[in-house]
């Protein structure tokens, strides 16, 4: 009976363009997801871009853009990276996508609502 596998990538800072080391942990990762493909298991492949954070400010600031114009900007750069290596993902995913908020959002909730998070104090060793 074949299996089910969820393969992802980290989803890749945006402050810059694509660079050698994310192709290398992309091509892993791809390799990785067509050989559970091979073995007739239900994969599913996910990469993306993490476009949030102070370095992602500083370098839309730096090319005189708004952050989201250059996280639109830069994550076009990787989605093409993956297609000129025929990176075979199923999924692209977007930290400022409308539908990665309403995941966060229902994850969050259901992690509160199941008593996972709470206000409570704490002492290191």
């Amino acid at each position: 009976m074949p299996g089910r596998y969820f393969l992802t990538t980290p989803i890749y800072y945006v402050n810059d363009v694509p660079h050698i080391g994310h192709a290398y942990t992309t091509v892993i990762a791809d390799a990785v997801a067509r050989w559970h493909r091979l073995l007739d298991e239900d994969v599913f492949f996910l990469t993306g871009t993490d476009e949030h954070g102070l370095k992602v400010q500083r370098s839309a600031e730096e090319r005189g853009l708004t952050p989201q114009q250059h996280a639109d900007a830069t994550s076009a750069r990787f989605r093409e990276a993956w297609a000129l290596l025929d990176i075979s993902n199923d999924d692209f995913i977007r930290t400022t996508e409308d539908r990665h908020a309403v995941a966060v959002t229902a994850l969050m909730q259901a992690a509160y609502d199941n008593g996972h998070i709470y206000k409570d104090t704490y002492e290191g060793l």
